[in-house]
């Protein structure tokens, strides 16, 4: 028998893909079948009021497989991936108690790579920094401070780019504050996490996805289409309309949402919302797929598989051997 099924760690499964790859349709056949509970792991699904644009599942859905961590913030709340990791573990520690194995499902790699690795012990925040990496993005844009931040740190420059912000304040602000770069305090984490067990599961990594890509860009712009037939323009002015929201904030910044609202500025046309909004989820996609690609020990699966959930199940039954007897009824 292999070490894997012989873990005495309780089991849990990741459930990971690109944007409009399946991955719920996939849990909901899963839980219905199987002891499973289902955390979501996305940075969009947590705030109330934003349903259409973040495809967050309808309410029949949910009373058929609840969903947790979803609708636990206001949109100018902030939440972030350790608050996440707080969230997650509390969740899948009532989940095993209640005799049951968490499902993580979820687009949000991040998230997913904090749940496993654990957080480096990163520095706290200097007002002082900010501030001075602030007025050089001010006074010479973000390209100045990817510069900067190359002269330092190039492994961390060569993964962000001007446009990500608050990726590149932070990197810069680490290493001024503490001399080490964002790349050496992953190091020692990882180093840390190989010595022990930094999360107490024995995990199952899945991820679901279309097997060409050109399938999942049509099933992006017929999503993206959907949407806004369901109302995204207008839960996007009803969210404008809200006082203490900008599209400064995180949520905001969701594909789809921040396109609208350029729109509603007078900052875009109807055409060219719907064109960027489809341009940015695909790109949104393929850094899924690019983090997933680096994903130790995962499993694929296609999304088109006539027997999708059987190949699942399969996978599992042989990673967790009689820990998935089938629910009653």
């Amino acid at each position: 028998m292999s070490a894997t099924n012989t873990n005495p760690l309780p089991p849990a499964v990741f459930l990971m893909g690109p944007t409009a790859s399946g991955k719920t349709d996939l849990a909901v056949k899963l839980v219905e079948g199987y002891p499973f509970e289902i955390i979501s792991v996305d940075s969009a699904l947590v705030y109330r009021g934003m349903d259409v644009g973040t495809a967050k599942p309808s309410a029949e859905l949910l009373a058929r497989a609840p969903h947790r961590l979803i609708d636990i913030r206001e949109p100018n709340e902030p939440y972030s991936a350790s608050d996440f990791r707080a969230d997650a573990l509390t969740e899948m520690a009532e989940i095993t108690a209640a005799g049951k194995i968490p499902l993580l499902v979820g687009g949000t790699m991040l998230y997913f790579k904090v749940l496993r690795d654990g957080l480096a012990d990163l520095p706290s925040a200097s007002p002082v920094v900010r501030k001075r990496i602030q007025q050089l993005a001010e006074s010479q844009g973000w390209e100045a401070v990817h510069s900067r931040l190359a002269e330092v740190d190039p492994e961390s420059a060569a993964r962000l780019k001007p446009m990500d912000s608050q990726r590149l304040q932070r990197a810069l602000e680490v290493y001024e504050v503490s001399g080490k770069t964002m790349t050496q305090w992953w190091q020692e984490q990882e180093a840390s996490r190989e010595a022990g067990n930094i999360l107490p599961y024995n995990v199952c990594s899945l991820a679901v996805a279309p097997t060409e890509r050109h399938l999942l860009h049509e099933r992006i712009a017929k999503r993206f289409d959907i949407m806004l037939d369901e109302g995204l323009v207008a839960e996007v002015e009803r969210l404008k309309a809200q006082n203490g929201l900008s599209r400064d904030l995180p949520s905001i910044k969701s594909v789809g949402y921040r396109q609208v609202w350029n729109y509603l500025e007078g900052e875009l046309t109807f055409d060219e919302m719907v064109e960027t909004g489809i341009i940015a989820t695909r790109q949104l996609a393929k850094r899924q797929l690019t983090w997933l690609r680096s994903w130790k020990g995962l499993h694929w699966l296609d999304t088109f598989s006539p027997d999708l959930a059987e190949q699942a199940l399969k996978i599992l039954g042989g990673y967790f051997p009689h820990r998935l007897p089938r629910n009653p009824g």
